[in-house]
């Protein structure tokens, strides 16, 4: 994907929800969810660092589609996590990844 003023992408941000044990299984089912999505559109995804959560940005065609495929993430399914979802209006994009 060329990313170019204007485009939109979608942002979820992730928080735990509640105190349920997630095993490494429902990890390991979040990752693979996660790569098959990356290899169909823009995708760049991690945890956040400092606190329990993450945030993935990726390419759609409406925040329904975005909302839709979010939701079938095991994570969100099992109940784990709970997500923000933001339609994001590029503005700025440093030179080096411009057009």
């Amino acid at each position: 994907m060329n990313i170019k003023k204007g485009d939109k992408l979608y942002v979820r941000i992730d928080y735990k929800a509640g105190q349920k044990g997630m095993t490494n299984q429902d990890l390991q089912d979040h990752l693979a969810y996660i790569q098959n999505i990356a290899g169909e559109r823009y995708l760049i995804g991690g945890g956040f660092s400092n606190a329990d959560g993450g945030m993935i940005i990726m390419e759609a065609d409406s925040l329904e589609e975005a909302r839709r495929i979010f939701e079938k993430d095991p994570l969100i399914e099992r109940a784990f996590y709970r997500f923000d979802l933001f339609e994001w209006g590029l503005v700025i994009i440093s030179e080096d990844n411009a057009d």
